[in-house]
């Protein structure tokens, strides 16, 4: 059972080591330019932001966790209320269960009980046209996000693994809802070739959800009975720092990062590569079985470690965190000027 499956998914991820092993998100390869003399009063920093027509007072989204098991309940509720106190975004879970199997929806709606005026986004699949109204419609949702997940099928035992047709019901979800649609992959990242591709079909924002954070292979690894395919490809995937680079060059609308983002500093140097927000998963997951005190705990280091980090580059803001310089270095830029990608720009920015 579908309910049954995000128990166990919930539980592996707050007890075993699903991370990557040989590679990391690249955010170690970017190097910000310090600057001796920053001009800034760290106190007046500003990090607020808009997205999906939303204001929120940092740029940082709880991303897509979990829903539809009774147990995700208590989660959901301790993350929204972090959320709505904290003035950031949320993504609840694949909402299929629910739609599916009406005794579930509370899972997903103490999302807008706890969190009234927070940007919230709900979830779908690809494939799940139909299902598309009525996950709105459940949470109240401010955006819709669709997530792709080929790789964690590919290792899923009950995975579907058929992806065909999917790029069109993209387009026709887009279709048939009156919020925004976010796309988003589920830490394999997106290539600039299907970020052109989504955008030409009316999606309004990318979360490139890269690889170096959770691998939902490494998940499933664990559920397997053999264990040959997950080790495999435990590792696969794009970068975030590189997916980050490859999509906000290529399309024209926004783009949040998302893959292993563990600090403020990673935030910026998102940003600084022009995702308009970042967004987080794990670190917040283990804290809210705990309590949304400590979730926004994690919330306060990584805005505090954000501002200090634009404090040493001299920005005053989001706007001229994205334009300030910074170096791309390591097998970073040894990927992104094999795909085409001019580095150097980055540093002589002016």
């Amino acid at each position: 059972m579908i309910s049954d499956r995000k128990l166990e998914h919930l539980l592996l991820c707050a007890h075993c080591d699903v991370q990557y092993k040989n590679k990391t998100t690249g955010f170690e390869d970017i190097e910000l330019i310090h600057r001796a003399i920053p001009e800034v009063n760290k106190e007046k920093i500003d990090i607020s932001t808009e997205l999906l027509g939303k204001e929120m007072e940092a740029p940082i989204i709880i991303s897509a966790i979990t829903g539809g098991h009774p147990s995700s309940l208590a989660i959901n509720r301790e993350l929204s209320i972090a959320a709505e106190k904290m003035g950031i975004g949320i993504g609840l879970g694949s909402q299929r269960a629910a739609v599916e199997n009406p005794e579930l929806v509370s899972t997903y709606t103490v999302a807008r009980e706890t969190a009234p005026s927070t940007l919230l986004i709900g979830n779908i699949g690809a494939p799940q046209i139909e299902y598309a109204p009525q996950a709105v419609e459940m949470i109240d949702a401010d955006a819709l996000a669709v997530h792709l997940n080929p790789l964690q099928e590919s290792i899923q035992p009950e995975g579907d693994i058929d992806a065909t047709g999917y790029l069109e019901s993209i387009g026709e979800i887009v279709k048939s809802v009156d919020v925004p649609v976010v796309v988003k992959e589920t830490g394999t990242g997106i290539s600039k070739e299907d970020a052109l591709s989504l955008e030409s079909k009316g999606v309004d924002v990318i979360d490139v959800a890269g690889a170096g954070g959770t691998s939902w292979a490494a998940v499933e690894t664990y559920r397997a009975e053999d264990r040959y395919l997950g080790e495999l490809f435990w590792d696969w995937g794009i970068p975030t720092a590189v997916s980050t680079v490859e999509v906000t060059q290529s399309v024209n609308i926004p783009v949040i990062a998302s893959g292993g983002i563990r600090s403020g500093l990673d935030a910026a140097k998102a940003i600084a590569l022009g995702a308009e927000s970042v967004g987080i998963a794990l670190p917040v997951l283990k804290e809210a079985y705990i309590g949304y005190r400590d979730v926004m705990g994690v919330i306060k280091r990584l805005q505090e470690s954000l501002k200090v980090a634009m404090f040493l580059v001299g920005a005053n803001n989001l706007d001229e965190l994205k334009e300030s310089k910074l170096v791309i270095k390591g097998s970073t830029k040894e990927w992104l000027q094999e795909r085409g990608v001019d580095t150097k720009k980055y540093a002589r920015r002016t």
